[in-house]
Protein backbone atom coordinates (compact mmCIF):
# COMPACT_ATOMS: atom_id res chain seq x y z
CA UNK A 1 0.00 0.00 0.00
CA UNK A 2 2.83 2.18 0.83
CA UNK A 3 3.27 2.77 -3.55
CA UNK A 4 -0.32 4.44 -3.61
CA UNK A 5 -0.36 7.99 -4.61
CA UNK A 6 -3.32 10.06 -2.71
CA UNK A 7 -6.11 11.82 -4.88
CA UNK A 8 -4.33 15.33 -3.92
CA UNK A 9 -0.89 13.48 -4.51
CA UNK A 10 -1.81 12.92 -8.47
CA UNK A 11 -4.04 15.97 -8.75
CA UNK A 12 -0.84 18.27 -7.53
CA UNK A 13 1.05 15.89 -9.67
CA UNK A 14 -1.18 16.60 -12.61
CA UNK A 15 -0.64 20.29 -12.44
CA UNK A 16 2.85 20.20 -12.66
CA UNK A 17 2.98 17.83 -15.45
CA UNK A 18 4.20 19.08 -18.82
CA UNK A 19 1.59 19.36 -21.64
CA UNK A 20 3.50 16.43 -23.25
CA UNK A 21 3.21 13.94 -21.39
CA UNK A 22 -0.50 13.35 -22.04
CA UNK A 23 0.21 9.48 -20.95
CA UNK A 24 1.12 10.46 -17.44
CA UNK A 25 -1.99 13.22 -17.23
CA UNK A 26 -3.97 10.57 -17.53
CA UNK A 27 -2.18 8.01 -15.53
CA UNK A 28 -2.71 10.13 -12.84
CA UNK A 29 -6.43 11.47 -13.30
CA UNK A 30 -7.88 10.55 -10.21
CA UNK A 31 -10.99 12.25 -8.79
CA UNK A 32 -10.54 14.53 -5.83
CA UNK A 33 -12.67 14.66 -2.84
CA UNK A 34 -14.49 17.63 -2.48
CA UNK A 35 -12.90 18.14 1.19
CA UNK A 36 -9.20 18.29 0.01
CA UNK A 37 -9.72 20.90 -2.34
CA UNK A 38 -8.33 24.13 -2.16
CA UNK A 39 -9.65 26.72 -4.44
CA UNK A 40 -7.53 29.33 -4.34
CA UNK A 41 -4.21 26.55 -5.32
CA UNK A 42 -6.05 25.80 -8.38
CA UNK A 43 -7.93 28.65 -9.37
CA UNK A 44 -7.31 29.57 -12.86
CA UNK A 45 -4.67 26.07 -13.46
CA UNK A 46 -7.74 23.39 -13.52
CA UNK A 47 -10.84 23.33 -14.66
CA UNK A 48 -12.88 21.89 -12.36
CA UNK A 49 -16.02 18.86 -13.01
CA UNK A 50 -17.81 18.52 -9.62
CA UNK A 51 -20.13 15.52 -9.38
CA UNK A 52 -22.63 15.60 -6.63
CA UNK A 53 -24.57 12.63 -4.89
CA UNK A 54 -26.20 12.61 -1.35
CA UNK A 55 -24.40 8.92 -1.52
CA UNK A 56 -21.54 7.23 -3.43
CA UNK A 57 -23.90 4.79 -3.78
CA UNK A 58 -26.00 6.83 -5.80
CA UNK A 59 -26.85 5.00 -9.12
CA UNK A 60 -26.02 8.15 -11.03
CA UNK A 61 -23.16 9.24 -9.42
CA UNK A 62 -21.68 5.58 -10.37
CA UNK A 63 -22.59 5.60 -13.50
CA UNK A 64 -21.47 8.99 -14.13
CA UNK A 65 -18.00 8.20 -12.56
CA UNK A 66 -17.86 5.27 -15.12
CA UNK A 67 -18.79 7.23 -17.44
CA UNK A 68 -15.60 9.66 -16.44
CA UNK A 69 -12.81 6.71 -16.04
CA UNK A 70 -14.22 5.39 -19.36
CA UNK A 71 -12.50 7.84 -21.43
CA UNK A 72 -10.48 10.50 -19.27
CA UNK A 73 -7.71 11.88 -22.00
CA UNK A 74 -10.10 14.06 -23.49
CA UNK A 75 -10.42 15.96 -19.52
CA UNK A 76 -6.59 16.05 -18.87
CA UNK A 77 -6.25 17.72 -22.36
CA UNK A 78 -8.63 20.15 -20.93
CA UNK A 79 -6.95 20.50 -17.84
CA UNK A 80 -10.15 19.13 -15.99
CA UNK A 81 -10.05 18.14 -12.37
CA UNK A 82 -12.85 15.90 -11.44
CA UNK A 83 -14.16 16.87 -8.12
CA UNK A 84 -16.44 14.34 -5.96
CA UNK A 85 -19.06 15.32 -3.42
CA UNK A 86 -20.92 12.37 -1.56
CA UNK A 87 -21.02 13.77 1.99
CA UNK A 88 -23.98 16.67 2.52
CA UNK A 89 -23.18 16.58 5.97
CA UNK A 90 -19.56 17.53 5.63
CA UNK A 91 -20.75 21.01 4.08
CA UNK A 92 -17.38 21.28 1.88
CA UNK A 93 -16.72 24.52 0.08
CA UNK A 94 -18.27 23.67 -3.22
CA UNK A 95 -21.30 22.14 -1.54
CA UNK A 96 -21.76 25.49 0.38
CA UNK A 97 -21.02 27.15 -3.08
CA UNK A 98 -23.17 26.09 -5.66
CA UNK A 99 -25.47 24.08 -3.35
CA UNK A 100 -27.17 21.19 -4.92
CA UNK A 101 -29.87 18.89 -4.45
CA UNK A 102 -29.17 15.39 -4.88
CA UNK A 103 -27.30 14.35 -7.92
CA UNK A 104 -25.71 16.90 -10.26
CA UNK A 105 -22.78 17.74 -12.39
CA UNK A 106 -21.44 21.14 -12.15
CA UNK A 107 -18.86 22.65 -15.04
CA UNK A 108 -16.81 25.42 -14.02
CA UNK A 109 -14.45 27.08 -16.40
CA UNK A 110 -10.74 28.00 -14.44
CA UNK A 111 -12.21 31.33 -13.03
CA UNK A 112 -14.19 29.07 -10.45
CA UNK A 113 -17.49 30.10 -11.45
CA UNK A 114 -20.08 27.85 -12.44
CA UNK A 115 -20.97 27.34 -16.42
CA UNK A 116 -23.31 24.41 -16.37
CA UNK A 117 -25.63 22.18 -14.56
CA UNK A 118 -26.55 18.97 -14.87
CA UNK A 119 -29.04 16.81 -13.54
CA UNK A 120 -28.15 13.05 -14.90
CA UNK A 121 -24.65 11.93 -15.53
CA UNK A 122 -23.04 13.14 -18.97
CA UNK A 123 -20.52 11.08 -21.32
CA UNK A 124 -16.89 12.58 -21.74
CA UNK A 125 -17.52 14.11 -24.88
CA UNK A 126 -20.48 16.05 -24.09
CA UNK A 127 -18.53 17.54 -21.02
CA UNK A 128 -15.47 18.24 -23.65
CA UNK A 129 -18.12 19.63 -26.09
CA UNK A 130 -19.45 21.87 -23.33
CA UNK A 131 -16.23 22.98 -22.12
CA UNK A 132 -15.27 23.93 -25.28
CA UNK A 133 -17.65 26.81 -26.22
CA UNK A 134 -16.44 27.86 -22.74
CA UNK A 135 -15.02 31.78 -22.98
CA UNK A 136 -11.68 30.72 -21.40
CA UNK A 137 -11.64 27.54 -23.34
CA UNK A 138 -12.18 29.41 -26.62
CA UNK A 139 -9.37 31.85 -25.55
CA UNK A 140 -7.07 29.13 -25.02
CA UNK A 141 -7.76 27.11 -28.35
CA UNK A 142 -7.24 30.75 -30.35
CA UNK A 143 -3.57 31.08 -28.16
CA UNK A 144 -2.46 27.53 -29.19
CA UNK A 145 -0.67 27.22 -31.75
CA UNK A 146 -2.46 24.93 -34.87
CA UNK A 147 -1.07 21.01 -35.53
CA UNK A 148 1.68 21.19 -37.85
CA UNK A 149 2.21 24.88 -38.39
Amino acid sequence: MANRISPLSALALAALLPFGAAADEVASFVPVPAAQVVVSDLMFLKRPVVVFADSPNDPNFQRQMELIARDPAPLAARDVVVVTDTDPAAKSELRQKLRPRGFGVVLMDKDWQPEIRKPLPWSVREITHAIDKFPLRRQEMNERPAAGG
